[in-house]
């Protein structure tokens, strides 16, 4: 129990409750659901394999130091009195990180600069030279959250958004985010027990995820780099192990995942980005307008998508939307379709109703993941 330190993982609105559960399924310790943000227990290899086998975290970060802030010395003299040769040299790098939700502190681009005035001081006071500022390929990455008067110094072992899985080299003009993806797909249910359909793929993120889900691979095991590999107590041999352990856990699926874009560019790009997750055996990438589709599975079909919105893409949304109610109604009986819309005219427009709204964001969008049941015949016969 000794070894074992509070940790937190950052989240997406609406994924608070997906994450815990994520967690608790990997073996974290006294789990507590915040908002955007889970907090958790664990040692250094649960921290690892946090980082390789959540799909709802966006970041991992490990708290250091909490203290009272009054005014900017305040913050300046806490900051250099830490001591931060214990865990980077003058030769290594650091970034820094902030959230800034307080009266006295209301620029966090100006916060930054202190914590880095503060940390780069102590260095040059002690050894006579200081560390350079690095915001890509940091040795430490520092995350600084003042809540009113309380600091929160941690240092982030994940590095970039877990959200850049390593497997997407090409994207379409409106990119779902993979944690969105991934957060949608366990929210509707998605285990991998049917059939799956994305009717309008895009760059094919979310029958990405779908597969890894249903076969149980970890979301980052294609990822180049994780910031924990840079700090002073990595331990490759024991991030091998839980990597090789993990693997281990792998399964196989026996039903089909298929994914439909009318744009040639778009099927393109999503099987290039499949055969980069290593999933072309799982995955069908196919050139096919959804409103010109039928169901093809026998039994039940799980499908989860997300349409454009008309942010990015110029569409009629009321007639689109119109379109995807018609064409679930008439040609894809037996099917749970989930998919996200932000247009309330749009929800309206669908002409069906949805068994369930769930709130989420789409980037700064606020939006609903929609559920609706498409009943094999009618609903009074489908027992």
């Amino acid at each position: 129990m000794a070894n074992n330190y509070k940790m937190i993982a950052k989240t997406m609105f609406g994924f608070e409750s997906v994450l815990a559960n994520e967690l608790l399924q990997l073996g974290a310790m006294d789990v507590k659901e915040g908002t955007r943000m889970v907090s958790f227990v664990g040692d250094k290899g649960f921290m690892y394999k946090a980082n390789l086998c959540l799909r709802t975290a966006l970041k991992i970060l490990k708290p250091y130091k909490s203290f009272k802030v009054h005014n900017e010395k305040d913050l300046y003299d806490q900051i250099y009195a830490l001591p931060w040769e214990d865990f980077m040299g003058v030769d290594d790098s650091l970034a820094i990180d902030t959230a800034v939700h307080s009266e006295v502190f209301t620029h966090s681009q100006y916060v930054a600069l202190k914590v880095k005035d503060a940390i780069v001081d102590r260095f040059r006071e002690k050894f006579g030279r200081r560390p350079n500022v690095d915001l890509k390929h940091p040795t430490l990455r520092i995350n600084i959250h003042i809540e009113k008067q309380f600091c929160n110094v941690s240092f982030d072992s994940s590095g970039s958004s877990l959200h850049k899985r390593g497997y997407r080299s090409s994207t379409n003009i409106a990119p779902i985010n993979e944690v969105l993806a991934a957060g949608m797909l366990l929210l509707s249910g998605w285990k991998g027990q049917c059939d799956f359909l994305d009717p309008m793929c895009g760059s094919g993120t979310i029958p990405i995820e779908a597969a890894m889900i249903a076969c149980n691979i970890p979301p980052n095991i294609n990822r180049k780099e994780f910031a924990f590999e840079k700090w002073k107590d990595w331990d490759e041999a024991l991030f091998e192990k839980i990597e090789e352990s993990v693997m281990k856990k792998i399964t196989d699926f026996h039903y089909s995942i298929k994914a439909y874009d009318k744009a040639p560019s778009a099927v393109e790009k999503a099987t290039e980005n499949v055969k980069n997750a290593n999933l072309s055996d799982f995955i069908k990438i196919e050139r096919k307008d959804f409103f010109h589709s039928e169901k093809e599975t026998e039994g039940y079909l799980h499908m989860v998508f997300n349409p454009p919105y008309g942010e990015r893409l110029e569409i009629d949304v009321e007639k689109f939307f119109e379109s995807i109610g018609d064409t679930l109604k008439q040609n894809y009986h037996g099917t749970h379709a989930w998919f996200i819309a932000t247009n309330v005219d749009s929800i309206k427009s669908v002409g069906l109703r949805a068994s369930r709204k769930i709130k989420l964001f789409n980037g700064p969008l606020e939006g609903r993941l929609l559920k609706y049941v498409i009943y094999e015949g009618s609903k009074k016969n489908r027992d």
